[in-house]
């Protein structure tokens, strides 16, 4: 069966527009021209569009959808069996919302007493969600997923007293970080207890060590714009250099 820009618009419930930006971009072409000037597209364009607005949902740019789909190792089974279990994990995360928020109003309105351990446990897994959103799929790349799903069932079996300990460590760290800045760094020791405590506050999550993930993560907060803005604008500007500058000078030392 064949569809006009309009009429396949519509089954895809996006404009026809849309379409007409996708076909100049050379994301997605009609299969033909017809003798009107119209254009056609078949069943293959179709299920082309379906994988492209799949990637769209998981908020891949078009540039590197394009890629994707065009690449010689595309295989659509495999990119549909992998937004499924994309589905099913958002889909777990919205039922536990769901219930949070359910109890949440139960509490407010004096219809359940929440405790503080069930008060903690929510915003464990509310970080943990939201730092799975940030950097989730940089991790599982960067290391593997069995690092990823270790360090996140670590964290989430942390006690209460060991997740204020970890803040305390990352506070005192954003604190050596000033005095470095500041100048207060005599022969090196200052620098040297930052990389200590850094490395104390990343076990809290990390499930195994090594001076290789460390050093790399820390040239990952340089390169990363995102924790590079975090770190100067909690400890100065250059706290990012300054953290990884510590981390490969004693990274044998600690």
């Amino acid at each position: 069966m064949e569809y006009t820009v309009q009429k396949l618009a519509e089954i895809a419930g996006i404009s026809p527009r849309t379409l007409r930006f996708y076909d100049e971009k050379g994301l997605l072409k009609p299969q033909r021209i017809n003798s009107s000037g119209y254009r056609i597209y078949s069943s293959a364009q179709i299920n082309l569009l379906h994988q492209i607005m799949l990637y769209k949902e998981m908020g891949l740019p078009l540039e590197e959808i394009k890629e994707i789909i065009y690449s010689e190792n595309f295989d659509p089974v495999t990119a549909l069996e992998n937004h499924l279990k994309r589905l099913h994990e958002k889909r777990r995360n919205i039922d536990w919302l769901i219930e949070n928020v359910e109890l949440s109003i139960a509490y407010q309105i004096g219809e359940y007493k929440m405790s503080d351990s069930e008060k903690f446990k929510a915003l464990k897994k509310k970080l943990a969600d939201e730092n799975d959103k940030k950097y989730g799929e940089e991790i599982r790349e960067r290391y593997s997923e069995r690092i990823a799903k270790e360090s996140s069932k670590k964290f989430m079996n942390m006690s209460e007293a060991d997740y204020n300990e970890m803040n305390a460590q990352g506070e005192k760290i954003i604190s050596l970080l000033k005095d470095i800045l500041a100048g207060n760094n005599e022969n090196g020791e200052t620098e040297k207890q930052l990389a200590e405590i850094h490395k104390k506050w990343l076990m809290f999550t990390w499930s195994e060590y090594s001076k290789e993930a460390h050093t790399g993560l820390v040239q990952m907060y340089v390169m990363d714009e995102r924790f590079a803005k975090y770190y100067d604008s909690a400890a100065g500007i250059g706290a990012a250099e300054a953290l990884r500058d510590a981390v490969h000078k004693y990274i044998d030392e600690i």
